[in-house]
């Protein structure tokens, strides 16, 4: 009763902050993102009667509290489901950052769903994935499927309409592109999951957040489909600030910019007014994301380095989580 999946992590262009509902991760407002290809989480699930408890292993290092808890989470809902009584060892490995805004919980959430309800003998479907995914971390019901994804909020309490549905396949655009730019590897200080709740409870814009959020991400799945790149890169880059305004204007205040940030993020629009063509994203963590278009990725990488961003990862779009047949131990 062994399975392995991989999954690829996701950038919103119109962002998810808050909950409506906390244990099962029901949003706010729907949003929209797109799995990109190169940043990959992959997760082994073995239940069997040698364990005497559940293992949780992160990069190597077994976890405990919080993170092992919610894989424990998924467990108990699949054991539940298939009656199974035994215990899991869950591997995960991530090529890239771990809790620094580069939305590794979203690709674990994901490969972990596929992986753990194929170990158990279940054979789920895409939406079935997604809301499985989405009580791990809310971003992962984004990371099942491929291309362009929207993460519908639903209005049901037990979260049965709440789940990511591809709004456009990879294929779509191929010429779309996310520069991501590694400007920390430090974990966060603040988790999304509690910055969220803070921002939720005492933020005074909050409610301006919620209402146009929704707004914001009826506009993208429009520019999505017509791929219109100015008008997707305009809207993508406006919603992020409004996300972080929100985010520094909760008290405590929530900053994770850092002077790299910030940096990059004026050159980007510098860049912009001297005709070249690309804009920012950036999720709970200082890291920023350059969507432009496959034309300009040259020229932007050589701008972004000159400015000693030493990093930078060209992502394509990229698939949904997938099975593999090589396990991580």
């Amino acid at each position: 009763m062994k399975a392995s999946a991989v999954a690829n992590a996701n950038i919103a262009l119109t962002k998810y902050w808050g909950k409506r509902q906390e244990e099962l991760i029901l949003p706010q407002n729907s949003n929209l993102s797109v799995t990109l290809d190169g940043l990959t989480a992959t997760t082994t699930v073995e239940f069997g009667n040698s364990y005497d408890r559940d293992i949780f292993i992160l990069g190597g290092k077994e976890q405990s509290g919080e993170e092992l808890d919610r894989v424990v989470t998924i467990l108990n809902i699949i054991r539940k489901r298939t009656g199974m009584k035994l215990n899991a060892k869950v591997v995960s490995e991530n090529n890239f950052p771990t809790a620094a805004g580069f939305a590794s919980s979203a690709a674990g959430a994901s490969a972990l769903a596929l992986a753990v309800s194929k170990a158990a003998g279940l054979n789920l479907d895409e939406k079935e994935l997604s809301i499985l995914a989405r009580i791990n971390s809310g971003s992962g019901t984004r990371s099942i499927s491929g291309g362009f994804v929207q993460w519908i909020k639903g209005i049901k309490e037990d979260g049965s309409d709440s789940y990511g549905i591809q709004i456009a396949p990879k294929e779509h655009w191929p010429e779309f592109r996310i520069l991501a730019c590694i400007l920390s590897t430090e974990a966060k200080k603040i988790k999304s999951r509690a910055g969220m709740k803070q921002s939720v409870a005492n933020c005074p814009f909050y409610d301006i957040w919620k209402k146009t959020a929704d707004e914001d991400t009826e506009k993208m799945k429009k520019f999505v489909h017509e791929k219109n790149f100015t008008e997707l890169g305009r809207l993508a880059e406006h919603n992020c600030l409004k996300m972080h305004a929100v985010m520094q204007t909760t008290t405590p205040a929530i900053i994770y910019w850092n002077e790299k940030t910030i940096e990059l993020m004026h050159a980007i629009m510098q860049w912009r007014d001297e005709g070249l063509e690309c804009y920012f994203t950036m999720d709970a963590g200082p890291q920023v994301k350059i969507i432009c278009l496959a034309k300009d990725v040259p020229e932007i990488e050589k701008r972004a380095r000159a400015i000693s961003v030493d990093k930078i990862l060209e992502c394509r779009l990229g698939d949904g989580a997938r099975l593999m047949d090589k396990h991580l131990f």
